[in-house]
């Protein structure tokens, strides 16, 4: 095939490299994560991850093509085949996989059709091997582990994905400690989400720990992710053997460092947390996730100081202090946000926080525009934003109708969450605030009326809409909203008419 082929020739090959197994074909493309940041943590990894090198390399090709600089991806990708080669000697064949397929996506990228015509004939010599493999595609442990790192490394909204793919790795492999690591990490972030299966069953993890450090007695990484669990388990004297022994194997992973600081700040001391964060800073000093621990840390101190009257008082040295904590705090969150806007909310939500606490409120609604408009993201993530602009509007705005429109919106994503049981409560309080002030307000009997919707309570549903209808017979959105509640009960038979 040569450069100048036709547009059918062109159509044809592209055909065939989306049936490979690679970082082109894998869910994250370029409007859902922050590149610029994703390239910064996979250069911090290449640094201080040595074993895994070639992993690390091959992403960094995809962002590098991504962001139009093919040469440099090229560069990536002899140097992820050179790693391999040293690394995994005896398992080259399945390992090369992932990188000859990014080969041939970026040769296409750059108009060189016959160079990602020859990736793909040395792939199909390979895939001769596996006798479960099509003409283009392999499904082995190893696809499926390399795919689980690359969605856990992009954006959490990948996270199910991942832990389907590090399960599967496991199936055939089940002592593989690389992919045993990336299933615990998966299970334990989804932990965090509330509403999350995961959510419900939060010791899966601590199995999934338990079984790496049974493979990698020296595992620092889980030893601290596993002490993170102990804790919250009230484990605390376990959990604090195993941060001190990750911390004399691992002294200078940033990664250890940053969870044995998580495990610090939790326990209660803030000052030695910072000071293990900002040895992590000194080895990857544009660490996102280290600059918005460190605001952490410090919005800790500021909210015990916020309870002592004297940080009211502007001669006073705590007034000072207060002004001071507020500085770094802010000045941790945004370096932790501005070069993430898309994917990290957490720390955009922390510094409007700090904002609104400071009565910064044009800060605060410059960030709240920005994140109503993110697309893509985590339920849970969607549910924060609208619970936190929704009590803005109610304590800082003081406007009740605007809260209700966000805390209706969160409660819609998922009301069986936090977030959720959140925003409901305060739509219920509200309500009856204002049924009290006016019993004949329609707005607040049919808010009652969604919210017992969203609850599955059909008949309180239907008695508060009819109510909302007496008030204001000509609302549209009431009347469907009966109508629909009328059905579902006369098709269920949920009880007489």
């Amino acid at each position: 095939m040569s450069d100048h082929c036709s547009d059918e020739e062109k159509d044809l090959l592209k055909v065939k490299l989306e049936q490979l197994q690679c970082h082109f074909t894998w869910g994250p493309q370029k409007d859902n994560i922050d590149l610029d940041d994703m390239k910064q943590r996979l250069e911090d990894s290449i640094q201080t991850n040595v074993k895994y090198q070639g992993r690390f390399y091959n992403q960094l090709a995809f962002v590098n093509c991504l962001q139009g600089n093919c040469e440099e991806a090229i560069q990536n990708l002899k140097e992820a085949e050179k790693n391999l080669r040293e690394n995994h000697e005896e398992e080259f064949n399945k390992r090369i996989i992932i990188t000859y397929g990014n080969y041939a996506w970026v040769s296409y990228h750059m108009g060189q059709l016959t160079e990602a015509q020859s990736y793909l004939d040395k792939l199909e010599k390979i895939y001769k091997q596996f006798p479960e493999a099509t003409q283009y595609t392999a499904m082995i442990p190893e696809v499926y582990g390399e795919k689980g790192w690359s969605l856990l490394k992009s954006a959490a909204k990948y996270y199910e994905e991942a832990k389907e793919c590090f399960k599967k790795a496991l199936e055939e492999d089940p002592d593989n400690v690389e992919w045993n690591v990336g299933y615990a990490i998966v299970l334990s972030r989804l932990e965090t989400f509330s509403g999350t299966p995961e959510n419900c069953e939060p010791t899966q993890s601590m199995k999934q720990f338990r079984r790496v450090l049974e493979l990698d007695p020296d595992h620092g990484e889980a030893m601290v992710l596993l002490a993170l669990r102990l804790h919250k388990f009230n484990q605390s004297e376990d959990a604090m053997e195993l941060v001190e022994k990750a911390l004399q194997k691992s002294p200078d992973l940033p990664h250890v460092l940053r969870y044995a600081a998580k495990f610090y700040r939790l326990k209660g001391d803030v000052e030695k947390a910072v000071e293990l964060l900002k040895k992590g800073l000194e080895i990857t000093p544009h660490s996102t996730i280290l600059h918005h621990q460190i605001g952490v840390c410090y919005r800790k101190k500021l909210l015990s100081l916020i309870k002592n009257p004297r940080s009211k008082r502007p001669g006073d040295p705590a007034f000072q202090q207060r002004a001071e904590l507020i500085e770094l705090c802010k000045n941790h969150f945004k370096k932790a946000f501005e070069p993430r806007p898309l994917t990290f909310v957490r720390a955009q939500l922390d510094f409007a926080r700090i904002c609104t606490l400071n009565e910064e409120y044009e800060n605060v609604e410059k960030i709240y525009n920005n994140l109503l408009k993110l697309e893509g993201i985590r339920p849970e993530n969607k549910q924060e934003i609208c619970l936190d602009v929704g009590l803005f509007e109610l304590r800082d705005k003081k406007s009740e109708s605007n809260a209700i429109i966000h805390f209706l919106e969160g409660m819609k994503v998922n009301s069986n969450s936090t977030e959720g049981k959140r925003c409901r409560d305060n739509l219920e309080s509200i309500s009856e605030r204002q049924l009290r002030r006016n019993p004949r307000n329609s707005k607040a009997h049919g808010v009652l009326g969604v919210m017992h919707q969203l609850d599955g309570e059909k008949r309180e549903a239907v008695e508060s809409f009819e109510k909302a209808l007496e008030l204001e017979p000509d609302n549209e959105e009431y009347l469907s909203a009966l109508c629909e509640l009328r059905l579902s009960i006369s098709d269920n038979n949920d009880f007489p008419n």
